[in-house]
């Protein structure tokens, strides 16, 4: 794990966007089309992690981005070349543009100065979206990582991330994949190669600490 000192200096609020990951309702809601995922993410005090994360990126001047998972009802631009596409096309619980589906989930706050970006297609919550531009507009060096999941859409975020020549730091205890054990396997074995792990305690004591105001 970084030094507080090591992480401060990463997590400058003036150069540092948070980003969550598929935290809608159709994914970790009370009615998600992957229940297993959602359970993990809720019962083992994740999506809650997330939502004090998201809280203290407001108050500390941080730009908070939610990526978001979405296909239209005709499915029109939708990936249909790998089997987990295929599988969530047939789920009973579709993220459908316009549904509840596709809002951010609760306990999790959409302040009015966040982004919401959207996406159609594809693993990757930065490739072949607004994300990346976005956070070169905004100044952006560092990216925290947070949501769902450690299988796929998580470790794509920090590749593409971290591609791109942004720092990543994943707090560790902030993201949820399935089975349980897995999780902490892919932070361990591919994601500490890439990126700063941390705690979510580690993270909000960076956020919480007094500093300037952020450029706009």
């Amino acid at each position: 794990m970084p030094s507080y000192e090591e992480l401060s200096e990463l997590l400058d609020p003036r150069t540092t966007v948070l980003l969550t990951v598929e935290c809608q309702e159709g994914v970790v809601g009370a009615d998600s089309a992957l229940p297993e995922l959602a359970a993990e993410a809720r019962s083992g005090g994740v999506l809650a992690k997330v939502a004090r994360l998201v809280d203290a990126a407001h108050e500390g001047g941080v730009q908070v981005v939610h990526a978001v998972a979405e296909r239209r009802p005709d499915g029109r631009g939708a990936n249909r070349n790998a089997r987990l596409f295929r599988a969530a096309a047939r789920l009973p619980v579709q993220q459908l543009s316009g549904t509840p589906a596709v809002r951010v989930a609760a306990p999790i706050e959409v302040a009015e100065e966040d982004l919401v970006v959207r996406r159609l297609h594809g693993l990757s919550p930065l490739q072949g979206t607004d994300v990346d531009p976005l956070l070169r507009n905004l100044g952006c060096r560092t990216l925290i990582v947070t949501g769902v999941s450690a299988n796929v859409a998580v470790p794509n975020a920090v590749f593409d991330a971290v591609n791109r020549g942004y720092t990543a730091v994943v707090p560790a205890d902030a993201i949820a994949g399935v089975p349980s054990e897995y999780t902490p396997a892919m932070i361990r074995h591919t994601l500490a190669l890439v990126a700063t792990v941390a705690t979510t305690d580690e993270v909000l004591a960076c956020l919480r600490r007094p500093r300037g105001v952020r450029r706009v």
